[in-house]
Protein backbone atom coordinates (compact mmCIF):
# COMPACT_ATOMS: atom_id res chain seq x y z
CA UNK A 1 0.00 0.00 0.00
CA UNK A 2 1.32 3.42 -0.94
CA UNK A 3 2.19 5.69 1.97
CA UNK A 4 0.23 8.58 0.53
CA UNK A 5 -2.31 7.10 -1.89
CA UNK A 6 -4.03 9.46 -4.24
CA UNK A 7 -7.73 10.13 -3.96
CA UNK A 8 -8.48 8.02 -7.08
CA UNK A 9 -6.63 5.11 -5.48
CA UNK A 10 -8.67 5.45 -2.29
CA UNK A 11 -11.90 5.62 -4.30
CA UNK A 12 -10.92 2.53 -6.29
CA UNK A 13 -10.53 0.54 -3.07
CA UNK A 14 -14.08 1.45 -2.09
CA UNK A 15 -15.69 -0.44 -4.97
CA UNK A 16 -18.31 -2.30 -2.98
CA UNK A 17 -21.91 -3.19 -3.75
CA UNK A 18 -23.94 -0.01 -4.27
CA UNK A 19 -27.19 0.54 -2.38
CA UNK A 20 -29.80 3.20 -3.12
CA UNK A 21 -31.51 4.77 -0.11
CA UNK A 22 -34.26 7.03 -1.38
CA UNK A 23 -32.44 9.36 -3.73
CA UNK A 24 -29.01 8.73 -2.18
CA UNK A 25 -26.51 6.20 -3.53
CA UNK A 26 -24.21 4.46 -1.05
CA UNK A 27 -21.25 2.33 -2.14
CA UNK A 28 -19.75 1.69 -5.54
CA UNK A 29 -17.88 4.80 -6.61
CA UNK A 30 -20.46 7.16 -5.07
CA UNK A 31 -19.21 9.87 -2.69
CA UNK A 32 -19.07 8.90 0.98
CA UNK A 33 -22.44 9.77 2.50
CA UNK A 34 -22.92 11.63 5.78
CA UNK A 35 -25.73 10.69 8.09
CA UNK A 36 -26.92 11.60 11.56
CA UNK A 37 -29.67 10.71 14.02
CA UNK A 38 -32.28 12.69 15.91
CA UNK A 39 -32.38 12.72 19.70
CA UNK A 40 -35.96 13.95 19.95
CA UNK A 41 -38.84 11.74 21.04
CA UNK A 42 -40.26 10.50 17.74
CA UNK A 43 -43.71 10.56 19.28
CA UNK A 44 -43.32 14.35 19.11
CA UNK A 45 -43.61 14.67 15.35
CA UNK A 46 -43.20 18.46 15.30
CA UNK A 47 -39.94 18.50 17.26
CA UNK A 48 -38.57 15.53 15.34
CA UNK A 49 -39.40 17.01 11.95
CA UNK A 50 -37.74 20.28 12.96
CA UNK A 51 -34.58 18.52 14.02
CA UNK A 52 -34.49 16.40 10.87
CA UNK A 53 -34.74 19.57 8.81
CA UNK A 54 -31.95 21.23 10.83
CA UNK A 55 -29.69 18.20 10.33
CA UNK A 56 -30.48 18.13 6.61
CA UNK A 57 -29.78 21.84 6.24
CA UNK A 58 -26.46 21.34 8.04
CA UNK A 59 -25.53 18.73 5.45
CA UNK A 60 -26.81 15.37 6.68
CA UNK A 61 -27.74 13.31 3.62
CA UNK A 62 -29.58 10.64 5.62
CA UNK A 63 -31.27 11.03 8.99
CA UNK A 64 -32.17 8.17 11.34
CA UNK A 65 -35.08 8.34 13.78
CA UNK A 66 -35.94 6.06 16.66
CA UNK A 67 -39.03 3.90 16.07
CA UNK A 68 -39.55 2.19 19.40
CA UNK A 69 -43.25 2.46 20.20
CA UNK A 70 -46.57 2.28 18.41
CA UNK A 71 -47.04 6.00 18.95
CA UNK A 72 -43.67 6.67 17.34
CA UNK A 73 -44.53 4.44 14.38
CA UNK A 74 -47.79 6.34 13.88
CA UNK A 75 -45.90 9.65 13.78
CA UNK A 76 -43.33 8.65 11.13
CA UNK A 77 -45.68 9.31 8.15
CA UNK A 78 -46.60 12.68 9.66
CA UNK A 79 -42.92 13.56 9.98
CA UNK A 80 -42.37 12.57 6.37
CA UNK A 81 -45.36 14.67 5.26
CA UNK A 82 -44.14 17.70 7.19
CA UNK A 83 -40.68 17.39 5.63
CA UNK A 84 -42.28 17.24 2.19
CA UNK A 85 -44.15 20.48 2.89
CA UNK A 86 -40.79 22.07 3.75
CA UNK A 87 -39.25 20.70 0.55
CA UNK A 88 -36.86 18.64 2.66
CA UNK A 89 -36.24 15.42 0.69
CA UNK A 90 -33.79 13.78 3.10
CA UNK A 91 -34.38 10.00 3.37
CA UNK A 92 -35.53 8.83 6.80
CA UNK A 93 -34.09 5.69 8.38
CA UNK A 94 -36.03 3.76 10.99
CA UNK A 95 -33.98 2.56 13.96
CA UNK A 96 -35.59 -0.64 15.27
CA UNK A 97 -34.79 -2.71 18.34
CA UNK A 98 -36.69 -5.56 20.03
CA UNK A 99 -40.15 -4.89 18.53
CA UNK A 100 -39.40 -3.79 14.97
CA UNK A 101 -41.11 -6.83 13.47
CA UNK A 102 -44.42 -5.90 15.10
CA UNK A 103 -44.20 -2.22 14.28
CA UNK A 104 -43.39 -2.78 10.60
CA UNK A 105 -46.26 -5.26 10.27
CA UNK A 106 -48.86 -3.24 12.21
CA UNK A 107 -48.03 0.15 10.70
CA UNK A 108 -47.51 -0.21 6.94
CA UNK A 109 -47.61 3.55 6.42
CA UNK A 110 -44.61 3.84 8.72
CA UNK A 111 -42.82 1.10 6.81
CA UNK A 112 -43.47 2.90 3.52
CA UNK A 113 -42.50 6.36 4.84
CA UNK A 114 -39.04 5.12 5.82
CA UNK A 115 -36.33 4.86 3.16
CA UNK A 116 -34.28 2.26 5.07
CA UNK A 117 -34.57 0.04 8.13
CA UNK A 118 -31.79 -0.41 10.69
CA UNK A 119 -31.82 -3.87 12.31
CA UNK A 120 -29.60 -4.89 15.22
CA UNK A 121 -29.14 -8.68 15.09
CA UNK A 122 -28.12 -8.65 18.75
CA UNK A 123 -31.56 -7.69 20.02
CA UNK A 124 -34.01 -8.45 17.23
CA UNK A 125 -35.01 -11.49 19.28
CA UNK A 126 -33.71 -14.19 21.57
CA UNK A 127 -33.82 -17.98 21.54
CA UNK A 128 -36.48 -19.46 19.26
CA UNK A 129 -37.93 -16.04 18.49
CA UNK A 130 -34.75 -14.63 17.01
CA UNK A 131 -34.91 -16.00 13.48
CA UNK A 132 -38.69 -15.60 13.23
CA UNK A 133 -38.51 -11.88 14.07
CA UNK A 134 -35.54 -11.33 11.78
CA UNK A 135 -37.40 -13.04 8.92
CA UNK A 136 -40.48 -10.90 9.51
CA UNK A 137 -38.46 -7.68 9.34
CA UNK A 138 -36.61 -8.74 6.22
CA UNK A 139 -39.93 -9.77 4.65
CA UNK A 140 -41.20 -6.23 5.12
CA UNK A 141 -38.03 -4.80 3.59
CA UNK A 142 -38.60 -7.04 0.58
CA UNK A 143 -42.30 -6.19 0.37
CA UNK A 144 -41.67 -2.43 0.40
CA UNK A 145 -38.40 -2.63 -1.56
CA UNK A 146 -36.41 -1.03 1.21
CA UNK A 147 -32.70 -1.50 1.98
CA UNK A 148 -31.57 -2.62 5.41
CA UNK A 149 -28.57 -1.74 7.53
CA UNK A 150 -27.60 -4.69 9.65
CA UNK A 151 -25.91 -2.84 12.48
CA UNK A 152 -23.95 -4.84 15.03
CA UNK A 153 -22.80 -3.13 18.22
CA UNK A 154 -20.55 -4.58 20.88
CA UNK A 155 -22.86 -3.16 23.54
CA UNK A 156 -25.69 -5.35 22.29
CA UNK A 157 -23.87 -8.21 20.59
CA UNK A 158 -25.71 -11.50 20.03
CA UNK A 159 -24.98 -13.23 23.33
CA UNK A 160 -25.71 -16.71 21.99
CA UNK A 161 -23.12 -16.25 19.26
CA UNK A 162 -20.57 -14.73 21.62
CA UNK A 163 -21.05 -17.50 24.22
CA UNK A 164 -20.62 -20.19 21.58
CA UNK A 165 -17.45 -18.59 20.23
CA UNK A 166 -16.02 -18.12 23.73
CA UNK A 167 -16.74 -21.77 24.58
CA UNK A 168 -15.20 -22.95 21.33
CA UNK A 169 -12.15 -20.79 22.03
CA UNK A 170 -11.78 -22.20 25.55
CA UNK A 171 -11.53 -25.70 24.09
CA UNK A 172 -8.69 -24.73 21.77
CA UNK A 173 -5.23 -25.99 22.58
CA UNK A 174 -4.02 -22.39 22.40
CA UNK A 175 -6.99 -20.12 23.12
CA UNK A 176 -7.06 -16.66 21.58
CA UNK A 177 -7.41 -13.53 23.69
CA UNK A 178 -10.99 -12.75 24.69
CA UNK A 179 -10.82 -9.38 22.91
CA UNK A 180 -9.89 -11.14 19.68
CA UNK A 181 -12.82 -13.52 20.02
CA UNK A 182 -15.15 -10.59 20.67
CA UNK A 183 -13.96 -8.81 17.52
CA UNK A 184 -14.42 -11.99 15.50
CA UNK A 185 -17.96 -12.34 16.85
CA UNK A 186 -18.81 -8.79 15.75
CA UNK A 187 -17.74 -9.51 12.19
CA UNK A 188 -19.37 -12.93 12.12
CA UNK A 189 -22.68 -11.57 13.41
CA UNK A 190 -22.83 -8.96 10.64
CA UNK A 191 -21.79 -11.29 7.81
CA UNK A 192 -23.98 -14.20 8.90
CA UNK A 193 -26.99 -11.92 9.32
CA UNK A 194 -26.44 -10.59 5.80
CA UNK A 195 -26.24 -14.14 4.47
CA UNK A 196 -29.50 -14.99 6.26
CA UNK A 197 -31.17 -11.92 4.75
CA UNK A 198 -30.02 -13.05 1.31
CA UNK A 199 -31.47 -16.52 1.95
CA UNK A 200 -34.82 -14.94 2.82
CA UNK A 201 -34.75 -13.05 -0.46
CA UNK A 202 -33.27 -9.60 0.22
CA UNK A 203 -31.07 -8.56 -2.69
CA UNK A 204 -27.38 -7.87 -2.16
CA UNK A 205 -27.83 -4.28 -3.32
CA UNK A 206 -30.22 -3.67 -0.44
CA UNK A 207 -27.80 -4.54 2.38
CA UNK A 208 -25.43 -2.27 4.32
CA UNK A 209 -23.34 -3.57 7.21
CA UNK A 210 -21.80 -1.98 10.29
CA UNK A 211 -19.95 -3.35 13.34
CA UNK A 212 -19.52 -0.56 15.85
CA UNK A 213 -17.44 -0.36 19.00
CA UNK A 214 -16.31 2.56 21.16
CA UNK A 215 -12.60 1.69 21.24
CA UNK A 216 -10.51 3.27 18.47
CA UNK A 217 -8.00 0.48 17.93
CA UNK A 218 -10.70 -2.21 18.12
CA UNK A 219 -12.83 -0.37 15.58
CA UNK A 220 -9.97 -0.22 13.09
CA UNK A 221 -9.30 -3.96 13.40
CA UNK A 222 -13.00 -4.89 13.21
CA UNK A 223 -13.62 -2.89 10.05
CA UNK A 224 -10.49 -4.17 8.35
CA UNK A 225 -11.72 -7.71 9.02
CA UNK A 226 -15.28 -6.87 7.98
CA UNK A 227 -14.10 -5.27 4.73
CA UNK A 228 -12.00 -8.36 3.96
CA UNK A 229 -14.88 -10.73 4.75
CA UNK A 230 -17.50 -9.23 2.40
CA UNK A 231 -18.14 -6.68 -0.31
CA UNK A 232 -21.32 -5.14 1.11
CA UNK A 233 -21.45 -1.37 1.49
CA UNK A 234 -20.13 -0.37 4.94
CA UNK A 235 -21.39 2.21 7.39
CA UNK A 236 -18.66 3.66 9.64
CA UNK A 237 -18.94 5.08 13.09
CA UNK A 238 -17.28 5.01 16.49
CA UNK A 239 -20.22 4.33 18.75
CA UNK A 240 -20.57 6.25 22.01
CA UNK A 241 -17.66 8.46 20.93
CA UNK A 242 -18.29 10.92 23.75
CA UNK A 243 -18.62 14.67 24.17
CA UNK A 244 -16.70 17.62 22.82
CA UNK A 245 -13.07 17.31 21.82
CA UNK A 246 -12.83 13.74 23.14
CA UNK A 247 -15.59 12.54 20.84
CA UNK A 248 -14.25 14.49 17.87
CA UNK A 249 -10.67 13.31 18.32
CA UNK A 250 -11.62 9.67 18.92
CA UNK A 251 -13.95 9.52 15.92
CA UNK A 252 -11.45 11.25 13.66
CA UNK A 253 -8.56 9.05 14.81
CA UNK A 254 -10.44 5.87 13.93
CA UNK A 255 -12.36 6.92 10.84
CA UNK A 256 -9.51 8.79 9.15
CA UNK A 257 -7.38 5.66 9.12
CA UNK A 258 -10.18 3.51 7.70
CA UNK A 259 -11.20 6.08 5.11
CA UNK A 260 -7.59 6.47 3.99
CA UNK A 261 -7.54 2.70 3.41
CA UNK A 262 -10.66 2.90 1.28
CA UNK A 263 -12.96 1.41 3.93
CA UNK A 264 -16.33 3.07 4.45
CA UNK A 265 -19.17 4.20 2.20
CA UNK A 266 -21.26 6.18 4.69
CA UNK A 267 -20.51 7.49 8.15
CA UNK A 268 -21.84 9.11 11.27
CA UNK A 269 -19.94 10.99 13.97
CA UNK A 270 -21.72 9.91 17.16
CA UNK A 271 -21.13 12.94 19.36
CA UNK A 272 -22.85 13.53 22.68
CA UNK A 273 -24.06 17.15 22.43
CA UNK A 274 -22.59 19.42 25.06
CA UNK A 275 -25.11 21.18 27.34
CA UNK A 276 -26.78 23.77 25.18
CA UNK A 277 -24.93 22.46 22.13
CA UNK A 278 -26.43 21.72 18.74
CA UNK A 279 -27.12 18.26 17.35
CA UNK A 280 -25.89 19.53 14.00
CA UNK A 281 -22.32 19.65 15.34
CA UNK A 282 -21.83 15.99 14.42
CA UNK A 283 -22.71 16.76 10.81
CA UNK A 284 -20.17 19.59 10.58
CA UNK A 285 -17.45 17.38 12.08
CA UNK A 286 -18.23 14.66 9.52
CA UNK A 287 -18.00 17.17 6.70
CA UNK A 288 -14.72 18.58 7.95
CA UNK A 289 -13.28 15.08 8.34
CA UNK A 290 -14.06 14.15 4.74
CA UNK A 291 -12.97 17.53 3.42
CA UNK A 292 -9.64 17.64 5.24
CA UNK A 293 -8.90 14.16 3.87
CA UNK A 294 -9.67 15.45 0.39
CA UNK A 295 -12.48 12.94 -0.13
CA UNK A 296 -15.32 15.46 -0.51
CA UNK A 297 -15.84 19.22 -0.43
CA UNK A 298 -18.72 20.93 1.35
CA UNK A 299 -17.72 24.47 2.26
CA UNK A 300 -14.55 26.57 2.06
CA UNK A 301 -12.25 25.85 4.99
CA UNK A 302 -10.05 28.49 6.60
CA UNK A 303 -6.41 27.78 7.45
CA UNK A 304 -5.36 29.88 10.43
CA UNK A 305 -2.24 30.02 12.57
CA UNK A 306 -2.52 29.02 16.25
CA UNK A 307 -0.98 32.25 17.50
CA UNK A 308 2.23 32.83 19.47
CA UNK A 309 4.09 35.60 21.27
CA UNK A 310 4.37 37.51 18.01
CA UNK A 311 0.58 37.61 17.54
CA UNK A 312 -0.34 39.78 20.49
CA UNK A 313 -3.65 40.78 18.91
CA UNK A 314 -6.65 38.45 18.99
CA UNK A 315 -7.97 40.04 15.81
CA UNK A 316 -6.68 37.29 13.53
CA UNK A 317 -8.63 34.73 15.59
CA UNK A 318 -11.78 36.80 15.39
CA UNK A 319 -11.31 37.28 11.67
CA UNK A 320 -10.72 33.55 11.06
CA UNK A 321 -13.89 32.67 13.00
CA UNK A 322 -15.88 35.36 11.22
CA UNK A 323 -14.74 34.28 7.75
CA UNK A 324 -15.42 30.59 8.47
CA UNK A 325 -18.92 31.48 9.68
CA UNK A 326 -19.42 33.76 6.68
CA UNK A 327 -18.55 31.16 4.04
CA UNK A 328 -20.65 28.51 5.78
CA UNK A 329 -23.63 30.88 5.86
CA UNK A 330 -23.15 31.74 2.19
CA UNK A 331 -22.84 28.15 0.96
CA UNK A 332 -26.60 27.56 0.52
CA UNK A 333 -26.57 30.43 -2.01
CA UNK A 334 -23.17 29.68 -3.51
CA UNK A 335 -24.01 26.00 -3.96
CA UNK A 336 -26.81 26.91 -6.33
CA UNK A 337 -25.31 29.94 -8.06
CA UNK A 338 -21.58 29.19 -8.01
CA UNK A 339 -20.88 25.45 -8.32
CA UNK A 340 -17.39 24.62 -7.14
CA UNK A 341 -17.24 27.36 -4.50
CA UNK A 342 -17.01 24.66 -1.83
CA UNK A 343 -13.44 24.00 -3.04
CA UNK A 344 -12.28 27.55 -2.23
CA UNK A 345 -9.30 27.68 0.16
CA UNK A 346 -8.73 30.59 2.54
CA UNK A 347 -6.00 31.55 4.99
CA UNK A 348 -6.03 34.02 7.88
CA UNK A 349 -2.56 34.41 9.40
CA UNK A 350 -1.35 36.41 12.38
CA UNK A 351 2.18 37.60 11.59
CA UNK A 352 4.89 37.90 8.95
CA UNK A 353 6.73 34.63 9.79
CA UNK A 354 4.44 32.24 7.92
CA UNK A 355 1.68 34.66 6.98
CA UNK A 356 2.66 35.60 3.42
CA UNK A 357 3.91 32.11 2.56
CA UNK A 358 0.79 30.34 3.86
CA UNK A 359 -1.47 32.94 2.25
CA UNK A 360 0.14 32.25 -1.12
CA UNK A 361 -0.85 28.58 -0.86
CA UNK A 362 -4.54 29.51 -0.50
CA UNK A 363 -6.86 30.90 -3.16
CA UNK A 364 -7.20 33.97 -0.93
CA UNK A 365 -5.06 34.70 2.09
CA UNK A 366 -4.48 37.59 4.43
CA UNK A 367 -1.45 38.17 6.66
CA UNK A 368 -2.33 40.35 9.62
CA UNK A 369 0.36 42.38 11.40
CA UNK A 370 2.03 40.87 14.44
CA UNK A 371 3.89 42.51 17.29
CA UNK A 372 6.20 45.24 16.04
CA UNK A 373 4.95 45.01 12.44
CA UNK A 374 3.54 47.86 10.39
CA UNK A 375 -0.27 48.14 10.75
CA UNK A 376 -0.97 46.73 7.30
CA UNK A 377 -2.48 43.44 6.09
CA UNK A 378 -1.38 42.22 2.63
CA UNK A 379 -3.94 40.12 0.77
CA UNK A 380 -2.80 37.40 -1.64
CA UNK A 381 -5.05 36.06 -4.40
CA UNK A 382 -3.99 32.91 -6.22
CA UNK A 383 -0.45 33.26 -4.92
CA UNK A 384 0.12 36.90 -5.80
CA UNK A 385 -0.10 39.99 -3.64
CA UNK A 386 -3.25 41.77 -4.75
CA UNK A 387 -3.67 44.61 -2.24
CA UNK A 388 -2.97 45.78 1.29
CA UNK A 389 -5.75 46.47 3.78
CA UNK A 390 -5.54 49.05 6.56
CA UNK A 391 -7.86 50.63 9.05
CA UNK A 392 -10.72 49.48 11.25
CA UNK A 393 -12.82 47.70 8.64
CA UNK A 394 -10.37 45.05 7.45
CA UNK A 395 -12.85 42.28 8.27
CA UNK A 396 -15.58 43.81 6.10
CA UNK A 397 -13.15 44.45 3.27
CA UNK A 398 -11.75 40.92 3.34
CA UNK A 399 -15.24 39.43 3.44
CA UNK A 400 -16.17 41.43 0.34
CA UNK A 401 -12.97 40.29 -1.40
CA UNK A 402 -14.01 36.68 -0.79
CA UNK A 403 -17.54 37.33 -2.09
CA UNK A 404 -16.25 39.06 -5.22
CA UNK A 405 -13.76 36.27 -5.90
CA UNK A 406 -16.43 33.57 -5.63
CA UNK A 407 -18.67 35.41 -8.08
CA UNK A 408 -15.82 35.99 -10.48
CA UNK A 409 -14.24 32.52 -10.38
CA UNK A 410 -17.29 30.29 -10.05
CA UNK A 411 -19.98 32.37 -11.75
CA UNK A 412 -21.20 31.17 -15.14
CA UNK A 413 -21.76 34.66 -16.48
CA UNK A 414 -19.26 36.93 -18.31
Amino acid sequence: MAVNPSIPEITARRQRAAVRVGGVLIGGDAPIVIQSMTDTDTEDSAATAQQVRALYQAGSELVRVTVNTEAAARQVPRIRDQLAQWDCPVPLIGDFHYNGHRLLEKYPECAKALAKYRINPGNVGFGRNKDDRFVRMIDKAIEYERPVRIGVNWGSLDQELLTRKMNDNARRQQPRAAAEVLRSALVESAVQSAQRAREIGLAKDRIILSSKVSDVQALIVVYRELAAACDYALHLGLTEAGMGSKGIVASTAALAILLQEGIGDTLRISLTPEPGGERTREVIVAQELLQTLGLRAFTPLVAACPGCGRTTSVFFRELAARIQAFVRSRMPVWRGQYPGAENLSLAVMGCVVNGPGESKHADIGISLPGKGEAPAAPVFIEGKKAMTLRGDNIADQFQQIVEDYVQRKYGSGP
